[in-house]
């Protein structure tokens, strides 16, 4: 008997190869979708249009959402609002993003079989933030830790909270990193230089992104694969720092080398997001979605896919190419030496730490551009992870909430219960409730403290847990060496 999945986002990036995934598998699937009734959507649909059945309608508009969900096995909460346009649009993002979430769970737990349907909710690298070197490698759990200003990984995170404490009985929570696909090179955008250079990716390819929509829809996945946290990527040969993606995209247009196209000064040194896995492999062994194409193989892939005309920047003297960048670190607002041009105090600080760390930017010559560290190195977690979820206790509560400089309310926890919420303490008195399950697998905590108002160092101060991923990039003054009124700023 076939299987009806609701897929969000076909229109979009991921969606969009799920899409293609599915189509392939019309023997097992049937397929609904849900998408704003534009005309370019229209488009793009219209040739499928006896092969699925189309919801045209709105994510944030509950009926419409209610639409795609019935009669649905699995829902795929892939849509929303993205980047670079949700920088420019932050309270649209959040309302659209989380609105979402809220809407997809209501209808889910709508239905007269909510227990059997199984959601999956695609969420973000950047909901953990910068994490440069020597704290480069990471896993679900980390902590959560938003990038001043990302109002985006603000959104995936509130809605990821949405679906996991909504009471949905299935769920499975993926965070997606980057992804490579030819139209990245058509991204010209200020965002290309929110990027330190020696910060970290470990990449996904859209196929690969795809396939994995499409494969946790099969009979073969493990009932154990459902309630966690899982990180994607394409694998170790997709461990990449920034400097080195970028060298990589520009070989595939046979386009000058880096050096020669931008100054180094008009990348940012911190507060973008990106991490390598020490866990990615989990995800992999669940759902075996890895076409296992070299890296090197996958850019020169994607360089024969995108129009000829990118090819002529072989042939474009460099210096030209570097006036045609320059705008875009300039530009009004959003580019970064429009923030040192303009006195941008706290844009500076978020990105840059000070001035003076700006103007002692090496030259290209003297760049660290050397490839991080392979060694895996984990955070801790404070609590004893060796431990089972099943045997989770009230005392591994009280531990976990002691490292995050809290504590756990709640008197007693049926052993292994992972979902009933508990009644937590914050460091700053703030009472809550959470679940076991996101703050100790995903890394959440103190909703009035995260995701803003970004007073991280004040945090950090008295939060071991969270001061692991905030000082070695930030060392332990910096409220003093910045002072008040821009940390307001940031709020």
């Amino acid at each position: 008997m076939k299987k009806t999945v609701f897929l969000t986002g076909a229109t979009g990036t991921m969606g969009w190869a799920g899409l293609q995934e599915f189509l392939s598998r019309l023997d097992r699937f049937n397929v609904t979708v849900l998408a704003r009734p534009s005309k370019i959507n229209k488009q793009k649909l219209a040739p499928y249009a006896n092969q699925i059945r189309v919801v045209w309608g709105d994510l944030t508009k509950y009926e419409d959402v209610l639409d795609g969900v019935r009669g649905a096995d699995y829902v795929l909460h892939v849509g929303g609002m993205v980047s670079p346009a949700a920088d420019y649009f932050p309270n649209k993002t959040r309302y659209v993003n989380v609105k979402a979430a809220e809407n997809i769970a209501k209808a889910v737990l709508a239905q007269p079989n909510a227990d059997d349907i199984k959601v999956c909710y695609i969420g973000s690298v950047a909901q953990t933030s910068d994490r440069n070197e020597p704290i480069h490698w990471g896993r679900t759990g980390d902590p959560i830790c938003i990038s001043v200003y990302d109002h985006y990984a603000i959104s995936k995170t509130l809605a990821e909270q949405a679906i996991v404490e909504s009471g949905i009985k299935q769920w499975v929570c993926l965070r997606q990193s980057g992804i490579l696909y030819p139209a990245i090179l058509k991204n010209y955008d200020p965002i290309m230089f929110h990027v330190p250079l020696r910060g970290v990716l470990e990449w996904a390819t859209i196929e690969d992104s795809g396939r994995l929509l499409a494969n946790l829809c099969e009979d073969n996945v493990s009932p154990e694969f459902w309630n966690h946290f899982y990180n994607i990527s394409s694998g170790p040969d997709y461990r990449l720092s920034n400097y080195e993606f970028i060298c990589k995209l520009l070989k595939t247009i046979s386009s000058p080398p880096p050096e020669k196209i931008f100054n180094p000064e008009w990348f940012v040194l911190r507060n973008f997001h990106g991490q390598w896995y020490a866990d990615a492999q989990k995800l992999e062994d669940h759902l075996h979605f890895r076409a296992n194409i070299p890296v090197d193989d996958y850019f020169k892939l994607m360089g024969k896919q995108v129009p000829w005309f990118y090819h002529l920047a072989k042939i474009v003297p460099p210096f030209i190419m570097k006036m045609v960048m320059s705008p875009l670190a300039y530009k009004k607002k959003w580019g970064t030496q429009w923030w040192i041009k303009t006195g941008e105090k706290q844009r500076i600080a978020a990105y840059y730490g000070t001035v003076e760390a700006w103007e002692n930017i090496p030259d290209w010559k003297n760049q660290d551009l050397s490839h991080p560290s392979e060694e895996v190195t984990f955070l801790n977690h404070g609590y004893d992870e060796t431990k089972p979820r099943s045997e989770w206790n009230i005392d591994d509560m009280r531990q976990a909430a002691e490292f995050r400089g809290g504590k756990c309310l709640s008197k007693t926890m049926i052993t292994g219960d992972f979902r009933t919420p508990l009644q937590w303490e914050c460091q700053f008195g703030h009472k809550f409730e959470m679940s076991p399950v996101l703050v100790l697998e995903g890394g959440h905590w103190c909703p009035e403290c995260f995701p803003t108002p970004w007073n991280y160092d004040e945090i950090a101060q008295g939060n071991p847990f969270f001061a692991q991923v905030w000082h070695p990039l930030h060392g332990k003054d910096e409220r003093n060496r910045y002072g008040e009124e821009i940390f307001a700023g940031w709020e």
